[in-house]
């Protein structure tokens, strides 16, 4: 478990001339690897000890995950990426998220940013451990934390987002078939649309296809659809370096090495799969810093190649 103080900042990460520093929310430490991963083979632990770095899960084959947002400075402008799961988000379908109380905004702060610092927060997907801090409760209603913040989302993820919420059974099948995915095993937390984007003032939120070149000078949306039914990784690029936020088309290290493996909360299997192997071969070519939204301890590393597939390393935290 992950005790840091509120007060201590993260370490900050270069890249060319961007800063980037994890803002930590909670740890996400109780599910097995049979639970994350349904086909997870029970003796992969023992057959593959190099797969488990110190610090990604326990001896009884507890998972290790982080909840956090990345800090970015770049171009003059401060970039949330992802907006963490929030304060007193009623999410009975996940009890781990449920009505937390977290002071995340104090280590936001601990970095040097105020909310209303925040130029634009990045959305790499709609689910509810990754817009939850885009609101927050106030005199009873949920109000912008950001309030001078673009949030910048994929218009599909969006317009499936409010069907959902809506109801609406023409406008969900005319998302899904608009993102030529099939039919999904799982839809996103319910409540999360609805307490999370539908509060902020539309004018506040771009919405975005997804392969357009850039959102920002050197960032861009990468598609990886599957884990959500348009979910982007982001890619930035600052003095001919690169960092890649791969968002949840990974979890947990143990899926650069294997990457068929499935999440239980993705909810288009196959299409994550595939995503998954593109932005691995993406970020090995482009020799990329991956800044991941649940690996633990520094969740920020490399991906090389091996005459297996891939594998990953840790940067280390001062």
């Amino acid at each position: 478990m992950d005790n840091v103080s509120t007060a201590v900042p993260r370490p900050i990460y270069r890249v060319g001339s961007t800063t980037i520093q994890k803002i930590w929310e909670t740890d996400l430490n109780g599910m097995t690897f049979g639970q994350l991963f349904p086909g997870f083979g029970e003796r992969t632990r023992e057959h593959h000890p190099d797969w488990f770095a110190d610090g990604t899960c326990d001896a009884q084959g507890h998972v290790f995950m982080s909840v956090h947002s990345w800090l970015v400075r770049h171009g003059g402008q401060i970039i949330l990426v992802d907006a963490g799961a929030g304060n007193d988000k009623r999410r009975p379908q996940q009890s781990v998220l449920d009505g937390l109380t977290n002071p995340f905004l104090e280590r936001l702060r601990a970095a040097g940013v105020a909310p209303e610092d925040v130029d634009v927060v990045l959305v790499t997907h709609i689910h509810s451990d990754h817009v939850g801090w885009n609101t927050r409760l106030q005199d009873g209603r949920w109000v912008p934390t950001f309030p001078n913040a673009q949030i910048v989302v994929s218009d599909l993820e969006y317009a499936y987002g409010l069907a959902l919420t809506r109801g609406d059974e023409d406008a969900i099948r005319g998302a899904r078939d608009r993102a030529g995915l099939g039919q999904p095993i799982r839809t996103p937390v319910s409540g999360t649309f609805a307490d999370s984007i539908l509060p902020l003032d539309p004018a506040s939120v771009l919405r975005i296809a997804i392969d357009r070149p850039e959102v920002l000078p050197g960032i861009r949306f990468l598609p990886t659809p599957g884990h959500s039914i348009d979910h982007a990784s982001i890619e930035l690029t600052s003095d001919g370096e690169t960092a890649i936020f791969p968002g949840d088309v990974l979890h947990h290290p143990v899926e650069v090495y294997d990457p068929d493996l499935v999440s239980v909360f993705c909810e288009f299997p196959e299409a994550s799969r595939s995503a998954r192997r593109r932005l691995l071969d993406h970020a090995v070519t482009t020799g990329s810093t991956l800044f991941s939204s649940h690996f633990p301890c520094s969740s920020v590393g490399h991906i090389a190649r091996t005459a297996e597939g891939f594998e990953w390393q840790f940067f280390r935290e001062s």
